[in-house]
């Protein structure tokens, strides 16, 4: 009885130590350059009204759900003005949330806000990788 006890206990031991590293694991692998690169040409893109390629870095799901690059860039140029016009952008950390691998932004408006831009991405077929979302929330910490 006393060793399956302790067997018991070696395994639960194990059992929490993988699920405790995993996303730290997960974190350190993520691609924060391709990232920080993916967001910085999306928002050139925006900034040069190339809809088109604006239009190119969102999953293929985004872009079913907007149906044409002209489509997608209005509702962004309406909604999305922090990262469609931001003054100034800095970026944070990269991390695993329950979006997936994700990229904080600190975007100050064009208004001059600040802002906490959570920009979500998803691994394609081919190991590139394509924005999934963009979350803004108003932030009073942190200016870009």
């Amino acid at each position: 009885m006393a060793r399956f006890c302790f067997w018991k206990t070696m395994v639960s031991a194990a059992v929490l130590t993988v699920f405790s590293l995993g996303p730290t694991v997960a974190e350190e692998t993520l691609d924060s350059n391709a990232f920080q690169r993916i967001i910085k040409n999306q928002m050139n893109a925006f900034a040069a009204g190339n809809a088109k390629t604006a239009y190119s870095f969102a999953t293929n799901s985004l872009q079913q759900k907007f149906q044409s690059p002209e489509l997608f860039m209005e509702m962004v140029r309406q909604g999305y003005q922090p990262v469609y016009n931001p003054k100034s952008v800095t970026f944070g950390q990269s991390k695993i949330t329950k979006f997936g691998p994700t990229q904080e932004v600190h975007v100050v408006g064009p208004k001059g806000k600040n802002w906490l831009v959570l920009y979500s991405f998803e691994q394609q077929e081919d190991g590139s990788w394509r924005i999934s979302g963009c979350y803004l929330t108003k932030s009073d910490g942190l200016a870009a």
